[in-house]
């Protein structure tokens, strides 16, 4: 059941910068949602927009149908926790907590089991009276999303809550956010600049860029079927080269053809090739596709980081559990559906309308 919708939503600031130009966007019930892409993308705009702490300069915000566009926040059933959790320090967890149930005058006796359940929830039992002070960054964060969900909202927003932690627990609390999301069974949406962050916890991401969404959908649509260049670097390491369309299910890249996945472009149309360099096997040079020669290599644990180059100079970024030998030619082998073919500045309704154009034909 659609949540949040925003319609067309444009943000211009006084100094006419445009945070955010046509945004067209639909949150369902009880998923986790990403807002994934780099510094000044918009996707902190969106956040304060749909939390109803910026107001749109043009289009509409809708939240159960109804539209909130001038709504004020704390109107809206939606709680935020902020990248610096704004936890008060001379407040010990449990006032934190109950912070936003006591504006609201609610009884004391009513508010000690909401403030426990929470933060049971959030695993800090026992932490009611500790000091904001006492606590890790981590745990701070936890009384933070508690404070935020004794509220029982409809939608919680995240924006960059994770990017103060270090690196270990910030994978911790990766599986923490979407262990509450999924007991809670309530809507959220994070903002980050994170990639794995966003592939890990999302059911959908949407990829935006100078204030437009590049692409949205799951993260394995986002990963296998990236929309475009920008969406293809921005996810993950990736081997981009130009190639051209032969015909449905057939690519020309490396001056040699291949058979592919993709369909539904013109004959002879300029493209670009996308491949993971998870992808490519390293094999004899006989037995490859292509081959290249290793330029540099090394060791990250759990797979060799491999550059090399085609005949063509091409570069070809490689991760394998196999080692190679410099300097000396290797066979890369791939399959059909490891190549993805992209039209060059194709956007999310572009590509949309060409598959539901190639599958009409297809079934007709």
């Amino acid at each position: 059941m659609k949540i949040i919708e925003l319609k067309h939503v444009k943000k211009v600031y006084d100094d006419g910068f445009v945070a955010l130009n046509d945004i067209n966007l639909e949150i369902e019930s009880g998923k986790f949602y990403s807002l994934l892409g780099p510094s000044g993308s918009g996707k902190s705009t969106i956040l304060r927009i749909i939390a109803g702490f910026s107001r749109p300069t043009e289009g509409e915000v809708y939240f159960d149908g109804k539209d909130i566009t001038d709504l004020d926040p704390a109107k809206r059933q939606i709680n935020t926790v902020f990248q610096n959790y704004a936890l008060f320090p001379h407040l010990n967890v449990f006032e934190n907590v109950a912070f936003g149930l006591k504006i609201k005058k609610m009884p004391l006796n009513e508010i000690k089991p909401l403030v426990k359940e929470a933060l049971h929830t959030v695993r800090l039992d026992g932490y009611a009276n500790r000091e904001i002070s006492e606590l890790s960054g981590g745990q701070q964060q936890r009384v933070a999303i508690a404070r935020a969900i004794v509220n029982k909202p409809k939608v919680l927003l995240l924006d960059e809550s994770l990017s103060a932690l270090d690196k270990r627990l910030r994978k911790e609390m990766q599986f923490e956010l979407r262990a509450i999301q999924e007991k809670l069974g309530i809507t959220f949406i994070f903002v980050t600049h994170d990639q794995e962050e966003a592939l890990s916890m999302s059911d959908e991401i949407f990829v935006l860029n100078d204030g437009k969404i590049e692409q949205n959908g799951t993260p394995v649509d986002i990963y296998d079927e990236p929309i475009n260049n920008f969406v293809a670097r921005f996810i993950g390491d990736s081997n981009i080269l130009p190639g051209r369309m032969i015909k449905d299910f057939e690519v020309e890249f490396a001056n040699k053809r291949f058979q592919c996945a993709d369909a539904g472009m013109k004959p002879n149309e300029r493209v670009e090739i996308v491949i993971r360099p998870e992808d490519l096997d390293i094999t004899e040079p006989e037995k490859g596709k292509l081959v290249v020669i290793a330029k540099t290599q090394l060791f990250l644990g759990d797979h060799f980081e491999i550059k090399a180059l085609d005949s063509d100079e091409n570069e070809w970024l490689i991760h394998s559990t196999n080692g190679c030998e410099l300097n000396e030619p290797i066979g890369l082998f791939f399959d059909p559906e490891d190549i993805h073919v992209m039209r060059k500045h194709e956007s999310q309704e572009d590509f949309d309308a060409r598959l539901e154009s190639y599958e009409g034909e297809r079934d007709e």
